[in-house]
């Protein structure tokens, strides 16, 4: 039989909020398990105690950007209407159902008042890490960096051509100091003094007039335009993210490596054991100081250049005793010099090479000469390679799927995480830092209640606590129908009372 529906939309009901939260809802669940007294802490010296009106509640002004990051919501006029309808985020910010919700330009005007020049965001982030680490949620013994891009919020045709030079490298000065002693030791004269930094070579590179912070990416695979670059870290135990780090997208990724691996090493005092990188980390200054750290170092390998049906380089071997080369056919190929960019030359002898049957497999050179080039770091890199081909680092090659690849993929799909929001790269570093301070507390907690299931937590502290609740949810029932019957009592018409 059907039945028609009267509207109920206009009666009133006497319900708590706390009855309208799932017992299972992860906001509930974030509630339960952590603590977010380190935000009063790191952003109470930012606010004045003594002048000006009251502020919102750091903590409630947290939780809100918290909200965002964690769901995704990427405007935050959006992120204010969706707190007002829902009763789950009113209940995790402390908001009755009538209360009302801070106004979405309270966020950005405390962004550009009160946290821009700061590192607010990058402290919290830290109070985070560092609560995982002394709880063992980190262990900081195999550690996974990677980096992934944001699209810049910058039209890609907008911009000027401006000329630049390249980043000088920090290790020029090592690498220097390494190529003089190889020339000593092999009978060669020092070489003379570089060329004056206005000398070097200057190239040219695109900087948008919409955001100048981002750079121009145009890798391979890679979307060509305006991006950023989120220079990532994570922990191998629970795929916890322990640093994070943002740059122009046309920054490589070796370029800020080793400098963030020791401020993680500083900063928390972990006792790393084992790193997994992915191929643009094969450089010959981080496979060095890696292995001289005594850091168990898996790198990818990177693909040689040249052209294709040559013989490769890996067809020669090398004698380290004798330091030459010898070619596929038992030909010697003896050591020439030693360049400034690091690499050793070794030739062979054209009136040998003239007569040799895979002559044009080897080498397109007129002079029928065979040239082969050999980093004066290259023994670190042979070690790399050992640890790449062993059980050890076949299984963390493996795992960062599992762990760095993992944590961007969950960012970009569950945390907004493909486009930068604002301009600027403090901005950007700001929600690169809230979107990992979401996921990992997101991990943690979870981790936490899972822990809770199988151990079943403490019965009579569980007990109590779920008493007490109801207790507390009958009482405001009670209040809230006291406060209507008071209402309706007091207006009555029969009241004599009643004015």
């Amino acid at each position: 039989m059907i039945r028609n529906e009267y509207i109920k939309q206009t009666e009133i009901e006497i319900v708590s909020i706390e009855q309208l939260v799932p017992q299972d809802h992860l906001l509930r669940v974030i509630e339960e398990n952590y603590d977010f007294s380190f935000v009063r802490r790191r952003m109470e010296p930012l606010y004045c105690k003594s002048n000006g009106r009251p502020a919102i509640d750091p903590v409630m002004l947290f939780k809100m950007l918290f909200i965002g990051y964690l769901f995704g919501i990427r405007s935050e006029r959006q992120l204010e209407r969706e707190i007002h309808v829902n009763v789950a985020y009113r209940w995790f910010l402390n908001l009755n159902l009538t209360d009302k919700v801070p106004h979405h330009s309270t966020i950005s005007q405390n962004r550009r008042r009160r946290f821009q020049g700061t590192d607010v965001f990058r402290q919290m982030f830290e109070d985070v890490v560092q609560y995982a680490y002394d709880n063992e949620f980190i262990e900081g013994k195999r550690l996974y960096s990677d980096s992934t891009h944001l699209k810049a919020n910058a039209n890609k045709k907008k911009f000027t051509r401006e000329l630049v030079r390249k980043n000088t490298q920090s290790y020029l000065e090592e690498l220097e100091q390494s190529v003089a002693e190889d020339r000593i030791a092999n009978g060669k004269r020092p070489l003379g003094p570089k060329k004056a930094v206005e000398e070097e070579p200057m190239n040219e590179t695109k900087v948008s007039t919409t955001d100048p912070d981002s750079g121009y990416l145009a890798r391979e695979g890679k979307p060509e335009g305006f991006h950023f670059l989120d220079h990532r870290t994570c922990d191998d135990k629970h795929n916890l993210i322990t640093d994070v780090h943002v740059t122009p997208g046309n920054v490589n990724d070796s370029t800020v490596y080793l400098d963030r691996l020791q401020y993680q090493l500083d900063r928390f005092g972990y006792d790393l054991e084992a790193v997994a990188l992915d191929s643009g980390y094969h450089t010959p200054h981080i496979l060095k100081t890696l292995t001289i750290k005594g850091v168990f170092a898996v790198v990818s390998y990177r693909k040689p250049g040249g052209k294709k049906g040559l013989c490769r380089k890996s067809k020669f071997r090398f004698d380290a005793v004798n330091n030459q080369y010898t070619c596929p056919q038992g030909h010697v190929l003896k050591y020439r010099t030693t360049g400034r960019t690091g690499f050793r030359s070794y030739t062979s002898d054209p009136k040998v090479c003239s007569g040799c049957p895979d002559l044009a497999k080897c080498t397109q050179s007129t002079k029928h000469q065979k040239i082969i080039e050999r980093h004066v770091w290259q023994s670190y890199a042979d070690q790399v390679k050992l640890n790449r081909d062993s059980d050890a680092g076949q299984y963390m090659k493996r795992r960062r799927s599992e762990t760095i690849e993992r944590s961007f993929a969950d960012a970009k799909q569950l945390h907004g995480y493909r486009y930068a929001r604002f301009r600027g790269i403090e901005k950007v570093e700001s929600q690169a830092l809230m979107t990992a301070i979401a996921q990992n507390i997101k991990k943690m907690v979870m981790i936490m209640a899972k822990i809770k299931r199988r151990t079943g937590g403490d019965g009579d502290s569980c007990l109590i606590s779920s008493f007490l609740a109801r207790v507390q949810a009958i009482l405001a029932q009670y209040r809230a129908f006291l406060r209507i019957f008071t209402h309706i009592y007091r207006y009555s018409p029969k009241n004599p009372l009643t004015v």
